[in-house]
Protein backbone atom coordinates (compact mmCIF):
# COMPACT_ATOMS: atom_id res chain seq x y z
CA UNK A 1 0.00 0.00 0.00
CA UNK A 2 0.98 3.58 -0.76
CA UNK A 3 2.36 6.09 2.02
CA UNK A 4 -0.60 7.94 0.98
CA UNK A 5 -2.96 5.05 1.37
CA UNK A 6 -1.60 4.28 4.74
CA UNK A 7 -1.89 7.93 5.80
CA UNK A 8 -5.53 8.04 4.75
CA UNK A 9 -6.29 4.82 6.65
CA UNK A 10 -4.54 6.18 9.62
CA UNK A 11 -6.77 8.86 9.54
CA UNK A 12 -10.11 6.51 8.87
CA UNK A 13 -9.15 4.74 12.40
CA UNK A 14 -8.74 7.76 14.30
CA UNK A 15 -12.21 9.13 12.38
CA UNK A 16 -14.18 5.92 12.59
CA UNK A 17 -13.44 6.01 16.10
CA UNK A 18 -16.61 8.17 16.57
CA UNK A 19 -18.90 6.39 14.92
CA UNK A 20 -18.14 2.84 16.44
CA UNK A 21 -18.14 4.52 19.79
CA UNK A 22 -21.59 6.08 19.69
CA UNK A 23 -22.73 2.13 18.52
CA UNK A 24 -21.00 0.70 21.09
CA UNK A 25 -21.23 1.20 25.33
CA UNK A 26 -18.20 1.86 26.38
CA UNK A 27 -15.64 -0.64 27.60
CA UNK A 28 -13.10 -0.23 30.57
CA UNK A 29 -10.29 2.33 29.83
CA UNK A 30 -7.40 1.43 28.00
CA UNK A 31 -9.48 -1.48 25.95
CA UNK A 32 -11.83 0.90 23.99
CA UNK A 33 -9.25 2.80 21.58
CA UNK A 34 -7.25 -0.77 20.49
CA UNK A 35 -10.74 -2.31 19.95
CA UNK A 36 -11.55 0.45 17.99
CA UNK A 37 -8.28 0.38 16.10
CA UNK A 38 -8.65 -3.25 14.94
CA UNK A 39 -12.39 -3.38 14.17
CA UNK A 40 -11.36 -0.53 11.71
CA UNK A 41 -8.60 -1.62 10.17
CA UNK A 42 -10.09 -5.29 9.96
CA UNK A 43 -13.58 -4.14 8.26
CA UNK A 44 -10.83 -1.88 6.05
CA UNK A 45 -9.09 -4.31 5.34
CA UNK A 46 -12.49 -6.77 3.99
CA UNK A 47 -13.57 -3.98 1.45
CA UNK A 48 -9.57 -3.38 0.41
CA UNK A 49 -9.41 -6.25 -2.28
CA UNK A 50 -12.81 -5.30 -3.82
CA UNK A 51 -11.98 -1.97 -4.43
CA UNK A 52 -8.78 -2.53 -6.01
CA UNK A 53 -10.92 -4.45 -9.12
CA UNK A 54 -11.77 -0.60 -9.92
CA UNK A 55 -15.09 1.07 -9.45
CA UNK A 56 -17.69 -0.94 -10.63
CA UNK A 57 -21.44 -2.51 -10.15
CA UNK A 58 -19.69 -6.03 -8.69
CA UNK A 59 -16.56 -4.17 -6.97
CA UNK A 60 -19.34 -1.53 -4.87
CA UNK A 61 -21.33 -4.13 -4.40
CA UNK A 62 -18.60 -6.45 -2.51
CA UNK A 63 -17.56 -3.51 -0.60
CA UNK A 64 -20.22 -1.28 0.41
CA UNK A 65 -21.51 -3.42 3.27
CA UNK A 66 -17.95 -3.45 4.58
CA UNK A 67 -17.64 0.67 3.76
CA UNK A 68 -21.56 0.86 5.90
CA UNK A 69 -19.77 -1.62 9.16
CA UNK A 70 -16.85 1.09 9.34
CA UNK A 71 -19.15 4.13 9.40
CA UNK A 72 -21.94 2.81 11.17
CA UNK A 73 -24.38 4.49 9.34
CA UNK A 74 -28.19 3.31 8.14
CA UNK A 75 -27.45 2.99 4.54
CA UNK A 76 -24.50 3.24 2.01
CA UNK A 77 -24.75 3.69 -1.37
CA UNK A 78 -21.81 3.85 -4.24
CA UNK A 79 -22.13 5.97 -6.95
CA UNK A 80 -20.90 6.40 -9.79
CA UNK A 81 -20.89 9.90 -12.24
CA UNK A 82 -24.71 7.85 -13.68
CA UNK A 83 -25.63 5.71 -11.65
CA UNK A 84 -26.30 3.74 -8.38
CA UNK A 85 -23.77 0.82 -8.13
CA UNK A 86 -24.42 -0.52 -5.18
CA UNK A 87 -26.02 0.19 -1.39
CA UNK A 88 -26.51 -1.74 1.85
CA UNK A 89 -29.38 -0.32 3.94
CA UNK A 90 -32.60 1.65 3.14
CA UNK A 91 -31.22 4.29 1.03
CA UNK A 92 -34.00 7.38 -0.11
CA UNK A 93 -34.92 7.58 -3.68
CA UNK A 94 -32.83 10.65 -4.04
CA UNK A 95 -29.30 9.50 -3.89
CA UNK A 96 -28.55 9.96 -7.51
CA UNK A 97 -29.81 13.63 -6.87
CA UNK A 98 -27.64 14.24 -3.76
CA UNK A 99 -25.14 12.84 -5.45
CA UNK A 100 -25.50 14.62 -8.60
CA UNK A 101 -24.67 17.71 -6.05
CA UNK A 102 -21.55 16.21 -4.89
CA UNK A 103 -20.24 15.20 -8.69
CA UNK A 104 -20.94 18.43 -10.17
CA UNK A 105 -18.71 20.63 -7.11
CA UNK A 106 -16.47 17.93 -6.48
CA UNK A 107 -17.00 19.07 -2.71
CA UNK A 108 -18.49 16.99 0.28
CA UNK A 109 -22.47 17.92 0.47
CA UNK A 110 -25.09 17.37 3.68
CA UNK A 111 -28.31 16.84 3.02
CA UNK A 112 -31.59 17.24 5.76
CA UNK A 113 -33.39 14.98 5.27
CA UNK A 114 -36.34 12.61 7.27
CA UNK A 115 -35.66 9.60 8.20
CA UNK A 116 -32.26 10.16 7.22
CA UNK A 117 -29.81 12.83 6.22
CA UNK A 118 -27.52 12.19 3.75
CA UNK A 119 -23.42 13.07 3.94
CA UNK A 120 -22.30 13.02 0.25
CA UNK A 121 -18.46 12.82 -0.70
CA UNK A 122 -17.13 12.33 -4.11
CA UNK A 123 -14.22 9.69 -5.18
CA UNK A 124 -11.87 10.48 -7.35
CA UNK A 125 -8.78 8.74 -9.16
CA UNK A 126 -5.86 11.08 -9.97
CA UNK A 127 -8.04 14.28 -9.83
CA UNK A 128 -10.68 13.11 -11.49
CA UNK A 129 -14.46 12.40 -10.36
CA UNK A 130 -15.35 9.03 -10.67
CA UNK A 131 -17.99 8.37 -8.23
CA UNK A 132 -19.50 9.21 -4.80
CA UNK A 133 -19.94 7.52 -1.23
CA UNK A 134 -23.22 8.27 0.24
CA UNK A 135 -23.98 7.96 3.83
CA UNK A 136 -27.76 8.48 5.39
CA UNK A 137 -28.04 8.58 8.93
CA UNK A 138 -30.53 9.75 11.13
CA UNK A 139 -27.93 11.96 13.27
CA UNK A 140 -25.83 14.08 10.96
CA UNK A 141 -22.88 15.78 12.61
CA UNK A 142 -19.69 17.40 12.20
CA UNK A 143 -17.73 14.74 13.59
CA UNK A 144 -19.99 12.46 10.77
CA UNK A 145 -18.98 14.43 7.95
CA UNK A 146 -15.33 13.72 8.76
CA UNK A 147 -15.50 10.78 9.14
CA UNK A 148 -17.10 10.19 5.62
CA UNK A 149 -15.25 12.39 4.25
CA UNK A 150 -11.99 10.10 5.22
CA UNK A 151 -13.23 7.24 4.10
CA UNK A 152 -14.00 8.30 0.94
CA UNK A 153 -9.97 9.44 0.54
CA UNK A 154 -9.19 5.92 1.64
CA UNK A 155 -11.58 4.58 -0.96
CA UNK A 156 -9.97 6.95 -3.59
CA UNK A 157 -7.29 5.79 -2.70
CA UNK A 158 -7.85 2.43 -3.29
CA UNK A 159 -9.60 2.97 -7.17
CA UNK A 160 -6.09 4.87 -7.69
CA UNK A 161 -4.50 1.85 -6.67
CA UNK A 162 -6.69 -0.09 -9.03
CA UNK A 163 -5.92 1.94 -11.47
CA UNK A 164 -2.39 1.87 -11.21
CA UNK A 165 -2.51 -1.81 -11.90
CA UNK A 166 -4.23 -1.25 -14.57
CA UNK A 167 -2.31 1.05 -16.57
CA UNK A 168 0.83 -1.40 -15.25
CA UNK A 169 -0.98 -4.43 -17.31
CA UNK A 170 -1.71 -2.16 -20.18
CA UNK A 171 1.93 -0.98 -20.06
CA UNK A 172 3.26 -4.94 -20.14
CA UNK A 173 0.46 -5.83 -22.56
CA UNK A 174 2.18 -2.80 -24.88
CA UNK A 175 5.59 -4.38 -23.77
CA UNK A 176 4.87 -7.16 -24.95
CA UNK A 177 3.62 -6.19 -28.45
CA UNK A 178 6.75 -4.34 -28.74
CA UNK A 179 8.40 -7.56 -28.21
CA UNK A 180 7.18 -9.47 -31.19
CA UNK A 181 7.86 -6.34 -33.25
CA UNK A 182 11.66 -6.93 -31.82
CA UNK A 183 12.41 -10.13 -33.14
CA UNK A 184 15.25 -10.16 -35.34
CA UNK A 185 14.70 -8.78 -38.96
CA UNK A 186 18.37 -10.09 -39.65
CA UNK A 187 17.35 -13.40 -38.77
CA UNK A 188 14.27 -13.36 -40.38
CA UNK A 189 15.91 -12.34 -43.35
CA UNK A 190 18.67 -14.25 -43.31
CA UNK A 191 16.64 -17.66 -42.35
CA UNK A 192 14.72 -17.12 -45.43
CA UNK A 193 17.88 -17.00 -47.73
CA UNK A 194 18.63 -19.75 -46.09
CA UNK A 195 15.62 -21.36 -46.63
CA UNK A 196 15.83 -20.42 -50.46
CA UNK A 197 19.53 -21.78 -50.98
CA UNK A 198 18.16 -25.00 -50.26
CA UNK A 199 15.05 -24.84 -52.70
CA UNK A 200 17.17 -26.15 -55.86
CA UNK A 201 19.85 -27.68 -54.12
CA UNK A 202 18.12 -30.14 -51.54
CA UNK A 203 14.10 -29.56 -51.96
CA UNK A 204 12.92 -31.41 -49.04
CA UNK A 205 15.37 -29.89 -46.80
CA UNK A 206 14.12 -26.51 -47.62
CA UNK A 207 10.59 -28.19 -47.17
CA UNK A 208 11.96 -29.14 -43.07
CA UNK A 209 13.01 -25.48 -42.69
CA UNK A 210 9.97 -23.57 -43.82
CA UNK A 211 7.80 -25.80 -41.57
CA UNK A 212 10.38 -25.15 -39.09
CA UNK A 213 10.14 -21.15 -39.27
CA UNK A 214 6.52 -21.34 -39.80
CA UNK A 215 6.57 -22.87 -35.75
CA UNK A 216 9.15 -20.57 -34.59
CA UNK A 217 7.11 -17.78 -36.09
CA UNK A 218 3.71 -18.88 -34.95
CA UNK A 219 4.91 -19.24 -31.47
CA UNK A 220 7.18 -15.78 -31.83
CA UNK A 221 3.95 -13.78 -33.50
CA UNK A 222 1.30 -15.26 -31.59
CA UNK A 223 -0.88 -13.54 -28.85
CA UNK A 224 1.23 -13.26 -26.37
CA UNK A 225 0.57 -14.10 -22.83
CA UNK A 226 2.53 -13.00 -20.07
CA UNK A 227 3.32 -16.95 -19.33
CA UNK A 228 4.24 -20.08 -21.03
CA UNK A 229 5.67 -23.28 -20.15
CA UNK A 230 9.13 -24.11 -19.94
CA UNK A 231 8.49 -26.91 -22.73
CA UNK A 232 7.27 -24.48 -25.29
CA UNK A 233 9.96 -22.46 -24.47
CA UNK A 234 12.34 -24.83 -25.02
CA UNK A 235 10.41 -26.06 -28.26
CA UNK A 236 10.80 -22.09 -30.04
CA UNK A 237 14.35 -22.28 -29.26
CA UNK A 238 14.94 -25.73 -31.15
CA UNK A 239 13.37 -24.10 -34.23
CA UNK A 240 15.19 -21.39 -33.73
CA UNK A 241 18.52 -23.25 -33.37
CA UNK A 242 17.66 -25.87 -36.33
CA UNK A 243 17.27 -22.25 -38.57
CA UNK A 244 20.45 -21.24 -37.65
CA UNK A 245 22.08 -24.46 -37.96
CA UNK A 246 21.12 -24.83 -41.43
CA UNK A 247 22.71 -20.75 -42.30
CA UNK A 248 26.17 -21.55 -40.55
CA UNK A 249 26.15 -25.47 -41.51
CA UNK A 250 28.69 -27.65 -39.26
CA UNK A 251 30.38 -23.97 -38.26
CA UNK A 252 27.61 -24.23 -35.08
CA UNK A 253 27.76 -26.95 -32.94
CA UNK A 254 24.69 -26.74 -29.86
CA UNK A 255 23.64 -29.05 -27.48
CA UNK A 256 20.38 -28.64 -25.27
CA UNK A 257 20.35 -30.64 -21.65
CA UNK A 258 17.37 -30.43 -19.70
CA UNK A 259 15.99 -31.79 -16.57
CA UNK A 260 12.53 -33.49 -17.98
CA UNK A 261 10.71 -32.83 -14.22
CA UNK A 262 10.73 -28.54 -14.90
CA UNK A 263 9.22 -28.69 -18.64
CA UNK A 264 5.95 -27.95 -17.18
CA UNK A 265 7.33 -25.21 -14.98
CA UNK A 266 5.68 -21.50 -15.96
CA UNK A 267 8.42 -18.92 -17.79
CA UNK A 268 7.84 -15.53 -18.68
CA UNK A 269 7.13 -15.75 -22.39
CA UNK A 270 9.92 -15.40 -24.69
CA UNK A 271 12.90 -15.34 -22.09
CA UNK A 272 14.88 -18.05 -23.40
CA UNK A 273 15.46 -17.37 -27.44
CA UNK A 274 16.90 -13.97 -26.69
CA UNK A 275 19.37 -15.55 -24.53
CA UNK A 276 20.30 -18.52 -27.30
CA UNK A 277 20.22 -15.72 -30.03
CA UNK A 278 22.92 -13.49 -28.46
CA UNK A 279 25.04 -16.48 -27.31
CA UNK A 280 25.12 -17.03 -31.03
CA UNK A 281 25.74 -13.83 -32.52
CA UNK A 282 28.88 -13.40 -29.75
CA UNK A 283 29.50 -17.06 -29.87
CA UNK A 284 30.19 -16.73 -34.48
CA UNK A 285 32.79 -14.12 -33.68
CA UNK A 286 35.56 -15.68 -32.88
CA UNK A 287 37.44 -19.23 -33.46
CA UNK A 288 37.28 -18.26 -37.47
CA UNK A 289 34.06 -17.92 -37.48
CA UNK A 290 33.01 -21.01 -35.53
CA UNK A 291 31.41 -21.35 -32.32
CA UNK A 292 29.40 -23.57 -29.94
CA UNK A 293 26.53 -22.66 -27.75
CA UNK A 294 25.61 -25.15 -24.89
CA UNK A 295 21.83 -24.60 -23.14
CA UNK A 296 21.54 -26.56 -19.47
CA UNK A 297 18.23 -26.56 -17.57
CA UNK A 298 18.90 -28.08 -13.95
CA UNK A 299 16.05 -28.99 -11.27
CA UNK A 300 16.62 -26.78 -8.13
CA UNK A 301 14.22 -27.36 -6.16
CA UNK A 302 11.81 -24.48 -5.53
CA UNK A 303 13.53 -23.62 -8.59
CA UNK A 304 14.50 -24.07 -12.20
CA UNK A 305 18.09 -22.87 -13.41
CA UNK A 306 18.87 -22.12 -16.68
CA UNK A 307 22.03 -21.15 -18.13
CA UNK A 308 22.93 -20.50 -21.97
CA UNK A 309 26.81 -20.23 -22.44
CA UNK A 310 29.07 -19.27 -25.75
CA UNK A 311 32.65 -20.24 -26.14
CA UNK A 312 33.03 -16.80 -28.50
CA UNK A 313 35.86 -13.77 -27.80
CA UNK A 314 33.42 -12.71 -24.26
CA UNK A 315 33.96 -9.30 -22.89
CA UNK A 316 35.31 -7.15 -20.30
CA UNK A 317 32.88 -7.64 -17.08
CA UNK A 318 32.01 -3.74 -17.27
CA UNK A 319 30.90 -4.00 -21.00
CA UNK A 320 28.11 -6.64 -19.52
CA UNK A 321 26.97 -4.79 -17.04
CA UNK A 322 26.24 -1.60 -19.57
CA UNK A 323 24.76 -4.46 -21.87
CA UNK A 324 22.21 -5.32 -19.20
CA UNK A 325 21.83 -1.31 -17.97
CA UNK A 326 20.79 -0.63 -21.44
CA UNK A 327 17.25 0.88 -22.31
CA UNK A 328 15.42 -2.44 -23.69
CA UNK A 329 14.27 -0.08 -26.51
CA UNK A 330 17.37 1.20 -28.23
CA UNK A 331 18.57 -2.58 -28.87
CA UNK A 332 17.03 -2.62 -32.70
CA UNK A 333 19.34 -6.05 -33.69
CA UNK A 334 16.62 -8.62 -31.70
CA UNK A 335 14.74 -8.85 -28.52
CA UNK A 336 18.29 -8.37 -26.53
CA UNK A 337 19.48 -9.56 -22.86
CA UNK A 338 18.24 -5.90 -21.11
CA UNK A 339 14.43 -6.87 -21.79
CA UNK A 340 14.73 -9.83 -20.40
CA UNK A 341 16.18 -8.87 -17.69
CA UNK A 342 14.07 -5.84 -17.20
CA UNK A 343 10.94 -8.38 -17.25
CA UNK A 344 12.25 -10.90 -14.88
CA UNK A 345 12.83 -8.62 -12.29
CA UNK A 346 9.28 -6.62 -12.91
CA UNK A 347 7.71 -10.44 -12.69
CA UNK A 348 10.03 -11.91 -9.80
CA UNK A 349 12.12 -9.24 -8.18
CA UNK A 350 15.83 -8.00 -8.29
CA UNK A 351 16.95 -10.82 -7.11
CA UNK A 352 15.68 -12.78 -10.40
CA UNK A 353 17.48 -10.20 -12.63
CA UNK A 354 20.01 -12.01 -15.54
CA UNK A 355 23.34 -13.24 -13.83
CA UNK A 356 26.28 -12.46 -17.06
CA UNK A 357 29.40 -14.39 -16.32
CA UNK A 358 32.15 -13.27 -18.57
CA UNK A 359 36.14 -12.26 -19.66
CA UNK A 360 37.64 -11.48 -22.51
CA UNK A 361 38.84 -14.95 -24.38
CA UNK A 362 36.57 -17.05 -22.28
CA UNK A 363 33.17 -17.24 -23.57
CA UNK A 364 29.91 -15.52 -22.16
CA UNK A 365 27.60 -17.55 -19.43
CA UNK A 366 24.00 -16.14 -19.17
CA UNK A 367 22.23 -17.57 -15.82
CA UNK A 368 18.63 -17.44 -14.81
CA UNK A 369 16.62 -18.34 -12.10
CA UNK A 370 12.74 -19.07 -12.23
CA UNK A 371 10.73 -19.44 -9.56
CA UNK A 372 8.12 -22.79 -9.76
CA UNK A 373 5.34 -21.16 -8.49
CA UNK A 374 3.54 -19.12 -10.75
CA UNK A 375 3.99 -15.49 -10.23
CA UNK A 376 1.46 -12.84 -11.63
CA UNK A 377 2.52 -10.57 -13.81
CA UNK A 378 2.09 -6.49 -13.61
Amino acid sequence: MSTTACVVLAAVAFAAGFVLARRRPALPEGGWKDEATFTTLHIAAMAAPSLRAGLTKESARRAVRHLRALLGTSALAITSTDAALAWDGACTDEVLTHARAALASGRPHVFAGEPYGAVVVPLTVEGTVVGALAAYDEELSAALVRTVTEVARWVSGQLELAELDSSRKRAMEAEMRALRAQISPHFVYNALTTIASFVRTDPDRARELILDFADFSRYALRKARDFTTLADELTCVDRYLLLERARFGDRLRFSVQVAPEVLPVPVPFLCLQPLVENAIKHGMRGHDGKGEVRVVVRDAGPEAHISVEDDGMGMEPERARQVLDDDPRNQGNGIGLANVDVRMRQIYGEAYGLVVETAVGAGTKVRLRVPKARHSSL
